[in-house]
């Protein structure tokens, strides 16, 4: 299966999310997965990528021309050049069969919340995973159980995701995940 990860640039973070990001990455290329990420080397992204390499996974780098520079990038199997980042992130959408999202920021839950969206809108069924990494996302899963009660979000809405605090959990559920294209917006606008 091809995973798309998304996760933190960032090199200045505790060294727990590292360690988070490593071990999911290698335990998806030890089970034979393809990582397909935003290409960088640096933060979460490149220590998933570490990880995958470890296990002898197959990496699959999609960036924005203006990111080829030395440094920037990881050595993927294969890269994948856009133009812009909107670019970048609609062919990682096409070519991942998952998504899942290591703790990042604003450009990382962008890249949640958009496919997110997509799946509420039925564009898509594709599983759908964030790594609760130390706790990283228990306020944002507040935040999603506050919509629910408040009526902003549908209980299938709030569904189209699963948070884990373990990797291999995390892993399990998207191989088993067998979604189905569901327009869950129409819940709260057609009743």
């Amino acid at each position: 299966m091809r995973v798309c990860v998304f996760g933190a640039s960032s090199k200045d973070i505790a060294q727990v999310y590292f360690d988070g990001a490593f071990a999911l990455g290698e335990l998806l290329a030890q089970r034979g997965h393809e990582i397909i990420f935003g290409g960088g080397a640096s933060g979460l992204m490149g220590a998933a990528a570490r990880g995958a390499r470890s296990a002898g996974g197959r990496l699959i780098g999609v960036a924005p021309r203006f990111f080829d520079q030395p440094g920037v990038l990881f050595d993927c199997d294969e890269m994948v050049f856009t133009e812009t980042m909107g670019e970048r992130k609609k062919a990682m959408e096409d070519m991942a069969e998952a998504f899942v999202t290591l703790p990042g920021g604003i450009g990382t839950f962008e890249e949640f919340f958009e496919a997110l969206t997509l799946k509420q809108l039925g564009r898509h069924a594709k599983a759908m995973a964030l790594l609760n990494t130390n706790g990283y996302y228990s306020e944002l899963e507040a935040l999603m159980r506050r919509a629910v009660r408040e009526e902003f979000l549908t209980p299938d809405g709030k569904a189209l995701y699963e948070t884990f605090d373990d990797p291999a959990a995390l892993a399990d559920y998207i191989e088993s995940y067998r979604g189905e294209l569901k327009e869950v917006w129409k819940e709260k606008i057609l009743g």
